[in-house]
């Protein structure tokens, strides 16, 4: 009966561990925010973000534009709202492609050794040996401009992360005593990953991958300031950011604004991140 009753507080231990960080529970928030941003875009922005007005150009933050305009009269916080969808878009797309090719190949790696082990390894190696931001730049323009492009650029780039994390998860877990019970009573290699090996790697997994959206929407911001992300009209923060460049000193509101879209939300995966990374820590359960 002890043992019982004690398994429910080990199962909500994590969660309410989670809920006493308050760092984290402001990273969840500052997240949920963006998200929910990005999704009712359409019912809460105040213009058009693409729709021109050469009466309202550079117009300094009012009230009929809280954000100001910029330089074809366009409604900032319209655009940033919608440029939300795209960066958030960036982010946990190119990290989903990181992890679906990624963790496969790392258990793979890790549970069999040996060649796979060899050819895995080396392919990550020498994917990691080239600075993440810049393979993402030189990927980007290999394919061409565009925010589909960019999500595939960056999502190879982290994939080397998530291959190393699997690898060595998998390397540990593969050693344990049910996983040689599994083998001894005639399991395939094949169930014994997804039944044993994958749900033991999930917990940081899914901490590398919310530290690594935050990665990839700075990531995303570069290659759209850059040219190779998001293409006009269509906002991004990044391609905003762009644009602003040229009209720091007339409208400095045009720089403002976006830069602290990118530096909240990053920060608030970042705080998610870490306050996941204390919640699932096994050697806290």
């Amino acid at each position: 009966m002890g043992s019982a009753q004690s398994l429910p507080r080990r199962r909500y231990r994590g969660l309410r561990k989670f809920a006493r960080n308050k760092a984290a529970v402001v990273g969840a928030i500052i997240v949920a925010f963006a998200v929910l941003v990005a999704l009712l875009a359409p019912w809460i922005s105040p213009y058009d973000p693409i729709a021109t007005s050469f009466m309202t150009v550079r117009q300094a933050p009012g009230a009929l534009h809280w954000f100001g305009t910029d330089e074809l009269g366009r409604d900032i916080l319209a655009r940033m709202i919608y440029g939300a969808r795209a960066s958030l878009a960036a982010g946990v797309v190119s990290v989903g492609i990181a992890v679906i090719v990624g963790v496969p190949l790392g258990l793979l790696a890790g549970y069999f050794g040996r060649w796979v082990d060899a050819i895995v390894s080396r392919l990550a190696d020498a994917l990691l040996s080239i600075p993440f931001l810049i393979l993402a730049i030189a990927m980007a323009a290999f394919l061409g401009a565009s925010l589909t492009n960019a999500m595939i650029a960056i999502g190879v780039s982290a994939m080397p992360r998530f291959v190393r994390l699997a690898r060595a998860q998998a390397l540990t877990v593969k050693a344990e005593d049910y996983v040689e019970g599994a083998r001894a009573i005639g399991l395939t290699d094949a169930r014994i990953i997804v039944r044993y090996i994958l749900p033991n790697v999930l917990p940081p997994i899914i901490v590398q991958a919310s530290l690594t959206v935050a990665t990839a929407i700075i990531a995303e911001a570069s290659l759209s300031f850059l040219g190779l992300g998001q293409l006009p009209p269509l906002p991004s923060w990044g391609s905003m950011l762009n644009t602003a460049k040229d009209f720091v000193e007339q409208a400095p509101w045009m720089s403002i604004f976006p830069g602290i879209a990118i530096f909240l939300t990053v920060l608030g995966f970042n705080l998610l991140g870490d306050g996941l990374r204390d919640a699932l820590d096994p050697r806290e359960q």
